[in-house]
Protein backbone atom coordinates (compact mmCIF):
# COMPACT_ATOMS: atom_id res chain seq x y z
CA UNK A 1 0.00 0.00 0.00
CA UNK A 2 1.36 3.63 -0.98
CA UNK A 3 0.32 5.76 2.00
CA UNK A 4 0.57 9.51 2.07
CA UNK A 5 1.76 10.63 5.42
CA UNK A 6 0.57 14.70 6.57
CA UNK A 7 2.40 16.32 9.25
CA UNK A 8 3.06 19.94 10.58
CA UNK A 9 5.57 21.35 12.12
CA UNK A 10 7.33 17.89 12.79
CA UNK A 11 8.72 15.29 11.88
CA UNK A 12 11.34 15.00 10.12
CA UNK A 13 12.62 18.72 11.05
CA UNK A 14 12.42 17.85 14.52
CA UNK A 15 12.98 15.42 17.36
CA UNK A 16 10.64 14.83 19.91
CA UNK A 17 7.78 13.18 20.93
CA UNK A 18 5.01 13.02 17.94
CA UNK A 19 8.79 13.02 15.49
CA UNK A 20 9.93 9.93 17.27
CA UNK A 21 6.52 8.00 16.90
CA UNK A 22 6.22 8.87 13.42
CA UNK A 23 9.73 7.35 12.36
CA UNK A 24 9.10 4.48 14.60
CA UNK A 25 6.09 3.90 12.93
CA UNK A 26 7.32 4.16 9.20
CA UNK A 27 9.59 1.67 10.50
CA UNK A 28 7.28 -0.73 11.80
CA UNK A 29 5.57 -1.23 8.71
CA UNK A 30 8.38 -1.92 5.63
CA UNK A 31 5.44 -3.81 3.60
CA UNK A 32 4.26 -0.07 2.80
CA UNK A 33 5.76 2.61 0.87
CA UNK A 34 5.17 6.53 2.16
CA UNK A 35 5.51 9.37 0.70
CA UNK A 36 5.76 12.44 3.23
CA UNK A 37 4.15 15.24 2.78
CA UNK A 38 4.96 17.77 5.39
CA UNK A 39 4.67 21.59 6.75
CA UNK A 40 7.26 23.55 8.18
CA UNK A 41 7.15 27.31 9.06
CA UNK A 42 10.76 28.44 6.71
CA UNK A 43 11.80 27.69 3.50
CA UNK A 44 15.02 27.87 4.73
CA UNK A 45 14.69 24.57 6.64
CA UNK A 46 13.87 22.87 3.52
CA UNK A 47 15.77 19.95 3.16
CA UNK A 48 17.41 20.14 6.78
CA UNK A 49 15.87 16.49 8.10
CA UNK A 50 17.36 15.92 12.00
CA UNK A 51 16.40 12.25 10.79
CA UNK A 52 17.68 9.61 8.16
CA UNK A 53 14.62 8.17 6.34
CA UNK A 54 13.62 5.05 5.97
CA UNK A 55 13.99 3.11 3.32
CA UNK A 56 9.49 2.79 2.45
CA UNK A 57 10.29 6.55 2.60
CA UNK A 58 9.63 7.25 -1.47
CA UNK A 59 9.11 10.69 -1.25
CA UNK A 60 9.33 13.40 0.12
CA UNK A 61 7.01 16.71 -0.42
CA UNK A 62 7.53 20.11 1.53
CA UNK A 63 4.68 22.86 2.05
CA UNK A 64 6.30 25.91 3.71
CA UNK A 65 4.12 28.43 5.56
CA UNK A 66 6.40 31.87 4.90
CA UNK A 67 6.71 30.95 0.90
CA UNK A 68 2.98 32.41 1.33
CA UNK A 69 4.68 35.96 1.87
CA UNK A 70 6.29 35.55 -1.17
CA UNK A 71 3.22 35.19 -3.92
CA UNK A 72 3.02 38.91 -5.74
CA UNK A 73 -0.08 39.99 -7.20
CA UNK A 74 -0.71 40.30 -10.71
CA UNK A 75 -2.35 43.38 -11.94
CA UNK A 76 -3.86 41.49 -14.83
CA UNK A 77 -6.12 39.16 -12.44
CA UNK A 78 -9.69 39.74 -12.68
CA UNK A 79 -11.83 38.16 -10.31
CA UNK A 80 -16.65 37.59 -10.70
CA UNK A 81 -17.37 36.02 -8.44
CA UNK A 82 -20.63 33.43 -8.05
CA UNK A 83 -23.08 34.24 -5.20
CA UNK A 84 -22.01 30.76 -3.80
CA UNK A 85 -18.41 31.92 -3.51
CA UNK A 86 -19.42 35.52 -2.53
CA UNK A 87 -20.74 32.82 0.63
CA UNK A 88 -18.05 31.15 0.93
CA UNK A 89 -15.49 33.60 1.53
CA UNK A 90 -17.58 35.85 3.49
CA UNK A 91 -17.71 33.08 5.82
CA UNK A 92 -13.89 32.22 5.59
CA UNK A 93 -12.94 35.57 6.75
CA UNK A 94 -15.17 35.21 9.69
CA UNK A 95 -13.94 31.50 10.14
CA UNK A 96 -17.43 30.25 10.29
CA UNK A 97 -17.57 27.00 8.49
CA UNK A 98 -16.48 27.82 4.62
CA UNK A 99 -17.90 25.46 2.00
CA UNK A 100 -13.81 24.28 1.35
CA UNK A 101 -14.57 22.61 -1.76
CA UNK A 102 -15.86 25.81 -2.86
CA UNK A 103 -12.55 26.85 -1.77
CA UNK A 104 -10.50 24.23 -3.10
CA UNK A 105 -12.42 24.99 -6.61
CA UNK A 106 -11.63 27.95 -6.18
CA UNK A 107 -7.64 27.87 -5.25
CA UNK A 108 -6.72 24.72 -6.79
CA UNK A 109 -9.06 24.54 -9.90
CA UNK A 110 -9.23 27.36 -10.96
CA UNK A 111 -5.71 28.69 -9.40
CA UNK A 112 -7.03 32.46 -8.27
CA UNK A 113 -3.84 33.97 -7.17
CA UNK A 114 -3.64 34.19 -3.54
CA UNK A 115 -2.19 37.85 -3.21
CA UNK A 116 -4.41 39.02 -6.40
CA UNK A 117 -7.50 38.45 -4.82
CA UNK A 118 -6.89 39.07 -1.20
CA UNK A 119 -6.34 43.13 -2.78
CA UNK A 120 -9.29 42.14 -5.32
CA UNK A 121 -12.49 44.67 -5.10
CA UNK A 122 -14.73 41.76 -4.11
CA UNK A 123 -12.84 40.68 -1.13
CA UNK A 124 -12.19 43.77 -0.02
CA UNK A 125 -15.95 44.64 -0.51
CA UNK A 126 -16.86 41.56 1.70
CA UNK A 127 -14.37 42.21 4.21
CA UNK A 128 -16.06 46.03 4.21
CA UNK A 129 -19.22 44.32 5.49
CA UNK A 130 -17.45 41.95 8.45
CA UNK A 131 -15.76 45.27 9.71
CA UNK A 132 -18.92 47.27 10.07
CA UNK A 133 -20.60 44.40 11.80
CA UNK A 134 -18.21 42.76 14.00
CA UNK A 135 -15.29 45.47 14.22
CA UNK A 136 -17.17 48.65 13.79
CA UNK A 137 -14.43 50.36 16.10
CA UNK A 138 -11.33 49.03 14.89
CA UNK A 139 -9.06 50.35 12.37
CA UNK A 140 -9.66 49.03 8.91
CA UNK A 141 -6.08 48.43 8.24
CA UNK A 142 -5.50 46.86 11.33
CA UNK A 143 -8.19 44.19 10.39
CA UNK A 144 -7.23 43.91 6.84
CA UNK A 145 -3.46 42.97 7.84
CA UNK A 146 -4.65 40.68 10.70
CA UNK A 147 -7.40 38.70 7.92
CA UNK A 148 -4.31 38.78 5.11
CA UNK A 149 -2.07 37.06 7.77
CA UNK A 150 -4.63 34.56 8.47
CA UNK A 151 -5.81 33.85 5.20
CA UNK A 152 -2.84 33.92 2.65
CA UNK A 153 -0.85 30.77 3.99
CA UNK A 154 -4.13 28.48 3.87
CA UNK A 155 -4.99 30.08 0.16
CA UNK A 156 -0.95 28.85 -0.26
CA UNK A 157 -1.07 25.68 1.44
CA UNK A 158 -4.52 24.58 -1.15
CA UNK A 159 -2.82 25.04 -3.62
CA UNK A 160 -0.15 22.48 -3.35
CA UNK A 161 0.11 19.26 -5.80
CA UNK A 162 -0.96 16.59 -4.54
CA UNK A 163 1.11 13.71 -4.21
CA UNK A 164 -0.18 10.42 -5.34
CA UNK A 165 -1.23 7.53 -2.85
CA UNK A 166 -3.85 5.14 -2.05
CA UNK A 167 -4.35 6.69 1.42
CA UNK A 168 -4.13 9.70 3.24
CA UNK A 169 -2.85 9.66 6.75
CA UNK A 170 -2.18 13.28 8.30
CA UNK A 171 -1.04 13.73 12.12
CA UNK A 172 -3.10 16.68 13.29
CA UNK A 173 -6.17 19.18 12.35
CA UNK A 174 -4.97 22.27 11.08
CA UNK A 175 -3.08 23.17 7.84
CA UNK A 176 -1.97 19.16 7.93
CA UNK A 177 -5.61 18.51 7.99
CA UNK A 178 -6.36 20.72 5.19
CA UNK A 179 -3.81 19.14 3.14
CA UNK A 180 -5.61 15.73 3.81
CA UNK A 181 -9.21 17.73 3.16
CA UNK A 182 -7.71 18.74 0.28
CA UNK A 183 -6.09 15.03 -1.56
CA UNK A 184 -9.97 13.72 -0.50
CA UNK A 185 -10.90 16.70 -2.63
CA UNK A 186 -8.62 16.05 -5.92
CA UNK A 187 -8.18 12.22 -5.79
CA UNK A 188 -11.89 10.86 -3.79
CA UNK A 189 -8.97 8.49 -1.69
CA UNK A 190 -9.50 7.99 1.69
CA UNK A 191 -8.55 9.83 4.73
CA UNK A 192 -7.36 8.91 7.92
CA UNK A 193 -6.73 11.60 10.98
CA UNK A 194 -5.19 10.60 13.81
CA UNK A 195 -4.63 13.33 16.68
CA UNK A 196 -1.98 12.95 19.43
CA UNK A 197 -2.52 16.60 21.16
CA UNK A 198 -6.16 18.29 20.24
CA UNK A 199 -4.33 21.03 17.84
CA UNK A 200 -7.13 23.53 18.18
CA UNK A 201 -7.12 23.41 21.74
CA UNK A 202 -3.42 23.65 22.11
CA UNK A 203 -3.55 26.82 19.44
CA UNK A 204 -5.95 28.26 21.32
CA UNK A 205 -3.70 27.95 24.62
CA UNK A 206 -1.01 29.48 22.78
CA UNK A 207 -2.96 32.67 21.71
CA UNK A 208 -4.36 33.22 24.92
CA UNK A 209 -1.13 33.73 26.31
CA UNK A 210 0.43 35.40 23.06
CA UNK A 211 1.84 39.04 23.25
CA UNK A 212 1.68 39.18 19.20
CA UNK A 213 -1.55 38.80 19.40
CA UNK A 214 -3.88 42.14 19.34
CA UNK A 215 -6.75 41.20 22.15
CA UNK A 216 -9.36 41.96 19.72
CA UNK A 217 -8.32 39.37 17.52
CA UNK A 218 -7.64 36.72 19.92
CA UNK A 219 -11.40 35.38 19.51
CA UNK A 220 -10.97 35.35 15.79
CA UNK A 221 -7.37 33.89 16.02
CA UNK A 222 -9.42 31.16 17.85
CA UNK A 223 -11.94 30.24 15.54
CA UNK A 224 -9.46 30.41 12.72
CA UNK A 225 -7.79 27.19 14.21
CA UNK A 226 -11.44 25.15 15.34
CA UNK A 227 -12.34 26.23 11.18
CA UNK A 228 -9.05 24.50 10.34
CA UNK A 229 -10.08 21.62 12.50
CA UNK A 230 -13.63 21.31 11.06
CA UNK A 231 -12.43 20.57 7.62
CA UNK A 232 -10.93 17.55 8.24
CA UNK A 233 -13.35 15.63 10.76
CA UNK A 234 -16.24 15.84 8.26
CA UNK A 235 -13.62 14.08 6.02
CA UNK A 236 -12.23 11.81 7.79
CA UNK A 237 -13.17 8.30 7.52
CA UNK A 238 -11.29 7.51 10.70
CA UNK A 239 -11.07 9.59 13.60
CA UNK A 240 -7.91 8.30 15.92
CA UNK A 241 -6.81 9.81 19.27
CA UNK A 242 -5.05 8.39 22.07
CA UNK A 243 -7.29 8.10 24.94
CA UNK A 244 -11.10 8.16 26.00
CA UNK A 245 -11.38 11.61 27.27
CA UNK A 246 -10.00 12.76 23.99
CA UNK A 247 -12.34 11.19 21.96
CA UNK A 248 -14.91 12.91 23.37
CA UNK A 249 -13.27 16.23 22.75
CA UNK A 250 -12.94 15.65 19.00
CA UNK A 251 -17.32 14.43 19.19
CA UNK A 252 -17.86 17.89 21.04
CA UNK A 253 -15.85 19.38 18.44
CA UNK A 254 -17.67 17.78 15.08
CA UNK A 255 -16.30 14.68 14.79
CA UNK A 256 -18.72 11.69 14.02
CA UNK A 257 -18.21 9.18 17.38
CA UNK A 258 -18.89 6.46 14.30
CA UNK A 259 -15.89 7.34 13.04
CA UNK A 260 -13.77 7.88 15.99
CA UNK A 261 -11.19 5.15 17.58
CA UNK A 262 -9.13 5.56 20.34
CA UNK A 263 -5.49 4.28 19.73
CA UNK A 264 -2.90 4.42 22.78
CA UNK A 265 0.43 5.20 22.03
CA UNK A 266 2.73 2.31 22.18
CA UNK A 267 6.48 2.36 22.81
CA UNK A 268 9.31 -0.51 22.39
CA UNK A 269 8.90 -1.75 25.69
CA UNK A 270 12.12 -4.13 25.44
CA UNK A 271 14.38 -1.64 24.96
CA UNK A 272 13.81 -0.13 28.58
CA UNK A 273 12.80 -2.83 30.51
CA UNK A 274 16.23 -4.07 31.54
CA UNK A 275 18.03 -0.51 31.87
CA UNK A 276 19.41 -1.28 35.86
CA UNK A 277 17.99 1.56 38.52
CA UNK A 278 20.53 3.94 39.03
CA UNK A 279 23.01 3.10 42.06
CA UNK A 280 22.23 4.81 45.65
CA UNK A 281 24.92 7.65 45.36
CA UNK A 282 23.38 9.90 47.59
CA UNK A 283 21.80 12.38 45.04
CA UNK A 284 18.63 11.97 43.74
CA UNK A 285 18.86 12.71 39.82
CA UNK A 286 15.30 13.92 38.19
CA UNK A 287 15.15 14.13 34.40
CA UNK A 288 13.22 16.17 32.14
CA UNK A 289 12.84 14.68 29.07
CA UNK A 290 11.18 17.38 26.42
CA UNK A 291 11.42 19.92 23.97
CA UNK A 292 12.60 23.48 25.35
CA UNK A 293 9.59 25.25 24.17
CA UNK A 294 6.68 27.27 25.50
CA UNK A 295 4.15 25.12 25.58
CA UNK A 296 6.46 22.61 27.40
CA UNK A 297 6.40 25.20 30.52
CA UNK A 298 10.40 24.58 30.94
CA UNK A 299 10.33 27.97 33.56
CA UNK A 300 8.01 26.89 35.71
CA UNK A 301 9.57 23.26 35.58
CA UNK A 302 13.19 25.51 36.59
CA UNK A 303 11.13 27.83 39.35
CA UNK A 304 9.88 24.63 41.20
CA UNK A 305 13.49 22.82 41.10
CA UNK A 306 14.68 25.87 43.03
CA UNK A 307 11.91 25.92 45.37
CA UNK A 308 13.12 22.01 45.66
CA UNK A 309 16.54 22.86 46.17
CA UNK A 310 15.19 24.50 49.56
CA UNK A 311 14.16 22.36 50.65
CA UNK A 312 16.93 19.53 50.06
CA UNK A 313 20.53 19.88 48.69
CA UNK A 314 20.95 16.10 47.03
CA UNK A 315 19.37 17.01 43.94
CA UNK A 316 20.29 17.11 39.80
CA UNK A 317 18.09 17.98 37.13
CA UNK A 318 18.83 17.07 33.54
CA UNK A 319 16.85 18.59 30.68
CA UNK A 320 17.17 16.17 27.95
CA UNK A 321 16.05 17.71 24.40
CA UNK A 322 16.78 20.46 22.14
CA UNK A 323 15.05 23.19 20.75
CA UNK A 324 13.37 24.88 17.93
CA UNK A 325 12.67 27.91 19.98
CA UNK A 326 16.04 29.65 20.34
CA UNK A 327 14.47 32.45 21.83
CA UNK A 328 12.51 30.53 24.62
CA UNK A 329 15.77 28.01 25.00
CA UNK A 330 17.68 31.50 25.82
CA UNK A 331 15.62 32.68 28.57
CA UNK A 332 15.24 29.15 30.27
CA UNK A 333 19.38 29.49 30.05
CA UNK A 334 19.26 32.51 31.36
CA UNK A 335 16.74 31.92 34.19
CA UNK A 336 19.52 28.98 35.27
CA UNK A 337 22.26 31.25 35.69
CA UNK A 338 19.81 34.10 37.18
CA UNK A 339 18.93 31.49 39.45
CA UNK A 340 22.33 30.22 40.43
CA UNK A 341 21.07 26.57 39.77
CA UNK A 342 24.77 24.74 39.15
CA UNK A 343 22.47 21.52 39.47
CA UNK A 344 20.48 21.96 36.65
CA UNK A 345 22.23 20.58 33.10
CA UNK A 346 21.37 21.46 29.69
CA UNK A 347 21.74 17.82 28.62
CA UNK A 348 20.30 18.19 24.86
CA UNK A 349 19.53 15.38 22.64
CA UNK A 350 20.89 12.06 23.68
CA UNK A 351 20.33 8.65 23.52
CA UNK A 352 17.37 8.21 26.16
CA UNK A 353 17.82 4.78 26.82
CA UNK A 354 21.58 5.00 27.75
CA UNK A 355 21.12 8.13 29.37
CA UNK A 356 17.92 6.59 31.25
CA UNK A 357 20.57 4.41 33.61
CA UNK A 358 21.72 7.88 35.27
CA UNK A 359 17.80 9.00 36.21
CA UNK A 360 15.70 7.76 39.90
CA UNK A 361 12.35 9.65 38.22
CA UNK A 362 11.26 12.03 35.69
CA UNK A 363 9.64 15.53 35.27
CA UNK A 364 6.80 16.46 32.81
CA UNK A 365 5.52 20.00 33.47
CA UNK A 366 3.50 20.64 29.99
CA UNK A 367 0.72 22.68 29.62
CA UNK A 368 -0.68 20.72 27.25
CA UNK A 369 0.05 17.00 26.33
CA UNK A 370 -1.44 13.86 24.35
CA UNK A 371 -0.20 10.61 26.04
CA UNK A 372 3.53 11.74 26.23
CA UNK A 373 5.57 8.88 25.01
CA UNK A 374 8.45 9.92 27.66
CA UNK A 375 6.27 9.01 30.84
CA UNK A 376 5.80 5.50 28.96
CA UNK A 377 9.54 4.81 28.44
CA UNK A 378 10.29 6.64 31.95
CA UNK A 379 7.56 3.76 33.33
CA UNK A 380 9.14 0.82 31.16
CA UNK A 381 12.50 1.70 32.74
CA UNK A 382 11.24 1.50 36.21
CA UNK A 383 11.01 5.24 36.99
CA UNK A 384 7.94 7.06 38.47
CA UNK A 385 7.27 10.23 37.23
CA UNK A 386 6.45 13.47 38.29
CA UNK A 387 3.46 14.81 35.46
CA UNK A 388 1.22 18.15 35.49
CA UNK A 389 -2.75 16.72 34.95
CA UNK A 390 -2.81 17.31 31.44
CA UNK A 391 -3.99 15.26 28.47
CA UNK A 392 -4.04 11.54 29.86
CA UNK A 393 -0.88 12.46 32.09
CA UNK A 394 -3.43 11.42 35.41
CA UNK A 395 -4.64 8.18 33.97
CA UNK A 396 -0.80 6.74 33.27
CA UNK A 397 0.04 7.79 36.66
CA UNK A 398 -3.43 6.67 38.39
CA UNK A 399 -4.32 3.71 35.88
CA UNK A 400 -8.09 3.49 34.88
CA UNK A 401 -11.18 1.37 35.50
CA UNK A 402 -10.11 -2.10 33.88
CA UNK A 403 -5.97 -1.19 35.84
CA UNK A 404 -5.59 -2.94 39.17
CA UNK A 405 -1.90 -2.19 39.59
CA UNK A 406 -1.70 1.32 41.72
CA UNK A 407 0.12 4.69 41.41
CA UNK A 408 3.42 4.89 39.47
CA UNK A 409 3.98 9.01 40.61
CA UNK A 410 2.38 11.99 41.79
CA UNK A 411 -0.06 14.69 39.50
CA UNK A 412 -0.22 18.21 39.60
CA UNK A 413 -2.05 20.99 38.19
CA UNK A 414 -0.03 22.40 35.32
CA UNK A 415 1.85 25.96 36.26
CA UNK A 416 1.62 25.89 39.52
CA UNK A 417 5.50 25.58 40.94
CA UNK A 418 4.66 24.92 44.44
CA UNK A 419 2.76 21.54 43.80
CA UNK A 420 5.61 20.44 41.20
CA UNK A 421 8.52 21.26 44.14
CA UNK A 422 6.45 19.27 46.93
CA UNK A 423 5.73 16.31 44.34
CA UNK A 424 9.64 16.29 43.62
CA UNK A 425 10.26 16.60 47.34
CA UNK A 426 8.03 13.22 48.24
CA UNK A 427 9.43 11.29 45.57
CA UNK A 428 12.98 12.17 46.45
CA UNK A 429 12.40 11.09 49.91
CA UNK A 430 12.23 7.08 49.48
CA UNK A 431 13.94 5.08 47.46
CA UNK A 432 11.72 2.37 48.09
CA UNK A 433 8.76 4.11 47.02
CA UNK A 434 10.35 5.09 43.84
CA UNK A 435 11.14 1.42 43.39
CA UNK A 436 7.21 0.08 44.11
CA UNK A 437 6.22 3.20 42.30
CA UNK A 438 8.46 2.38 38.94
CA UNK A 439 7.12 -1.36 39.06
CA UNK A 440 3.51 -0.11 39.01
CA UNK A 441 4.22 1.95 35.98
CA UNK A 442 6.99 -0.89 34.31
CA UNK A 443 3.43 -3.41 34.66
CA UNK A 444 1.27 -0.65 33.26
CA UNK A 445 3.27 -0.36 30.36
CA UNK A 446 3.87 -3.72 29.52
CA UNK A 447 0.25 -4.14 29.38
CA UNK A 448 -1.43 -1.66 27.53
CA UNK A 449 1.10 0.46 25.52
CA UNK A 450 3.34 -1.89 23.48
CA UNK A 451 4.40 -0.52 20.34
CA UNK A 452 3.28 -4.00 18.76
CA UNK A 453 -0.10 -3.59 19.77
CA UNK A 454 -0.26 -0.46 18.64
CA UNK A 455 0.99 -1.01 14.71
CA UNK A 456 -1.82 -3.75 15.12
CA UNK A 457 -4.48 -1.49 15.56
CA UNK A 458 -3.39 0.84 12.59
CA UNK A 459 -2.58 -2.15 10.12
CA UNK A 460 -6.02 -2.79 10.82
CA UNK A 461 -7.55 0.52 9.75
CA UNK A 462 -5.48 0.86 6.75
CA UNK A 463 -7.30 -2.79 5.92
CA UNK A 464 -10.25 -1.45 6.81
CA UNK A 465 -10.37 1.71 4.88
Amino acid sequence: MRICLILEGSYPYTFGGVSSWTHNYIKALPQHEFVLWVIGAKASDKGRFKYELPDNVKEVHEVFLDDALLIKPRKKDKFKLTEEERETIKHFIDCNKPDWNVLFDMFQVKRYNPASFLMSDDFLDILTELCKEKYPYVAFADIFYTIRSMLIPVLHVIQSEVPQAQIYHTVCTGYGGLLAALANFVTGKKVILTEHGIYSREREEEIIRARWVVPEFKRHWIRFFYMLSDAIYGRATFITCLFGNASKIQQELGADPDRCRVIPNGIHYDNFCDIPLKEDDGIVDIAAVIRLAPIKDVKTLIYAFNELKSMRKNVRLHILGGTDDDEYAKECYDLVKTLRLSDVMFVGQVNVIEYMAKIDFTILTSISEGQPLCVLESFAARRPAVTTDVGCCRQLIEGEADDVYGTAGYCVPPMHREALAIAMDKMCASRQEREEMGMVGQKRVERFFKHKDMMKKYSSLYREA
